[in-house]
């Protein structure tokens, strides 16, 4: 991968996905307008420019930023934008319950959960873009870490590291009757067994949570 600080975008194209929770047993169809999303998750060197902070336990300029939490994603998405001059998408507050999203906004934001899946799928039907060990660093391959982002396949529409690696914040509260503020985890980590890393699977957690397997990316809204 480049391994410079700017970020790699990818142009997603509109579309429908159908989203699924084993937990209800619902499912629910989403039609998706064009949207940006990050070929990567965001790194540590790239977390550090914006920010000036390291938060991760493994240390290492091209490995993804973890040990950082929904409202740190959402803070470092209105940093970003106002870095590169763009109109923020988050007006902030220190309830996450409060956070507001304004979808007009042109700066860069955490991908609703039903573009991420959108785009980790890339058009395909089964649980995984490819063969697991070619795609992602899972428990059966990660060595109990972390790896550099890009080291593995990406999928169709050049999205390295959806499946696998680190887990990655989105946008959405998971159940808000059930489980409050609790937002939606997607992807699999380098912990997780490989029945964790796939399209469909749902993680939830509260938003000032932070924990070593767990990132984001990022997306704008509208193509290029």
């Amino acid at each position: 991968m480049d391994t410079s600080t700017e970020f790699t975008m990818v142009d997603v194209p509109p579309g429908r996905v159908t989203l699924s929770d084993r937990r209800t047993q619902r499912s629910w169809t989403v039609d998706l307008a064009p949207y940006r999303l990050a070929a990567y998750p965001v790194t540590q060197t790239q977390y550090a420019q914006v920010t000036g902070e390291r938060p991760s336990t493994a240390q290492g300029d091209l490995l993804p930023v973890e040990g950082v939490s929904w409202l740190d994603a959402v803070r470092f998405c209105n940093a970003l934008s106002l870095h590169e001059g763009l109109v923020p998408a988050y007006c902030l507050h220190d309830d996450a319950a409060a956070v507001e999203w304004h979808p007009a906004a042109g700066g860069y934001r955490l991908p609703a959960e039903a573009e991420w899946e959108y785009a980790c799928r890339a058009g395909t039907t089964e649980a995984r873009y490819g063969p697991l060990d070619d795609i992602a660093w899972h428990r059966g391959n990660a060595q109990d870490r972390p790896h550099e982002v890009g080291g593995r396949q990406p999928n169709a529409w050049g999205l390295y590291d959806t499946l696998g690696n680190v887990w990655e914040w989105c946008w959405d509260v998971y159940d808000a009757e059930v489980y409050g503020t609790y937002r939606v985890l997607r992807g699999g980590g380098w912990f997780d067994e490989h029945w964790s890393c796939r399209a469909s699977v749902r993680r939830r957690s509260h938003p000032t949570f932070r924990i070593d397997d767990t990132g984001f990316r990022v997306a704008r809204s509208g193509p290029r």
